[in-house]
């Protein structure tokens, strides 16, 4: 087996569209029109501005099995393993379904099909005959597509808040590198519910405007949804996962580490992955949540770990955060930065006022490109509990 681990072309959906070149049009020009104002999710009369993915979903097969399964989370899935069914057919045939593994990241599921099944229930007396507890298990996007696939080898779901998405990625690593499958389908995905955009408020972590990420008016995230999948193998493909680390600090149930010092722990043992020095990274994709304590922290350990700078942009305010499926679908806009043509990356949008209380970061203007020499990107991700992940990605 080859020692490269790389990934396919990705599927993709989210605030941004559907679909690998749209996505890519859209994250270059630093297009903010899916992040709406919309009533409803919260209690009060009051809109939460929201990155909802509003084009068509992919429907799910009518069958009972279906029904039990059905949630707008599953279609999301559905419609980004549509983009890249083609290659996952090839792969199919070439390895066989019991050497195929399905790892997925998320942290919702179904829940808000469980939300719509309560309020029915307070309202009728009983829950809605169209209700399976199934779609809301957070296990079932693993079950499902696996099922829907015919694939025979492990599948399972992540779910470890923010970073799920790009842990699912690390896992489908492991798989592969030890043995157990030839390729793995894998990626996150999150759909929209009330459960975290009222959480996030209760926080007091949400901003009624499109956020604003290391700007000194930063007033907390957006909530998005979306799904982004790659199929995993060893060997030939277009960009390779060189490198990951991982951490926990377990400084607080939702607070950061104050000083990064978890973040730095896991872009450091990134680096030490795949044995780069920090200055062979040429792009990092920031965490970047706009809420005041996670963009200070990320700037502290951003700041010690690349001294002479290095082009960073955050990509929420274009999506929103998108939770379980944040590290995945950040990781697939590394993809699409680091296959682009023109070598574009994506622009940081935000109102051009730095915090200056925090170290000014080289932050990506419309129009920016790689510089010569290797493309190579890293993506962070953090989670609740400490729970810290970096990726890099490069052009195999």
């Amino acid at each position: 087996m080859s020692d490269l681990i790389t990934l396919s072309r990705p599927g993709l959906v989210s605030a941004l569209g559907a679909g690998t070149e749209t996505t890519r049009e859209r994250l270059f020009a630093g297009d903010t029109s899916g992040m709406i104002a919309e009533a409803g999710w919260l209690r009060d009369t009051a809109a939460a501005r929201v990155g909802r993915h509003v084009g068509t979903l992919q429907p799910l097969p009518g069958s009972d099995w279906y029904r039990r399964h059905a949630s707008r989370n599953n279609q999301l899935l559905l419609t980004a393993f549509a983009q890249i069914e083609d290659d996952f057919r090839i792969m199919l045939e070439r390895f066989g379904a019991g050497r195929i593994g399905v790892v997925l990241g998320t942290s919702t599921s179904g829940v808000a099909e469980g939300e719509a099944a309560i309020a029915a229930h307070a309202r009728d007396g009983c829950l809605p005959d169209s209700f399976a507890y199934e779609q809301m298990e957070i296990g079932d996007p693993a079950v499902f597509l696996a099922r829907h696939l015919g694939t025979g080898g492990p599948a399972y779901t992540v779910s470890t808040a923010c970073t799920s998405g790009g842990k699912a990625l690390v896992s489908a690593r492991l798989l592969i590198a030890s043995g157990f499958c030839d390729a793995v389908v894998t990626g996150g995905v999150d759909s929209l519910c009330k459960l975290t955009v009222g959480g996030f408020t209760a926080l007091e972590s949400i901003s009624p405007e499109i956020c604003q990420p290391l700007s000194r008016n930063r007033r907390g995230i957006n909530i998005g949804e979306g799904a982004a999948l790659f199929l995993m193998t060893a060997g030939s493909g277009p960009v390779a996962l060189l490198g990951i680390g991982e951490s926990s600090d377990a400084h607080h149930i939702s607070a950061p580490e104050p000083q990064g010092r978890g973040a730095e722990a896991a872009m450091r043992a990134a680096l030490a992955d795949a044995g780069l020095a920090p200055t062979a990274i040429s792009y990092l994709n920031l965490h970047a949540t706009a809420t005041p304590k996670n963009d200070a922290m990320e700037s502290l350990a951003v700041a010690r770990v690349f001294p002479d700078g290095i082009p960073v942009s955050g990509t929420k305010p274009m999506t929103g955060h998108a939770l379980g499926a944040a590290g995945a679908l950040e990781a697939a806009f590394c993809w699409l930065a680091l296959t682009d043509p023109a070598g574009r990356l994506p622009r940081h949008v935000w109102d051009g006022e730095a915090d200056p209380t925090l170290p000014r970061l080289d932050t990506v203007t419309w129009g920016r490109c790689f510089t010569k020499g290797r493309r190579v990107a890293m993506s962070n991700s953090f989670a609740f509990g400490g729970n810290n992940l970096s990726l890099i990605l490069g052009v195999a």
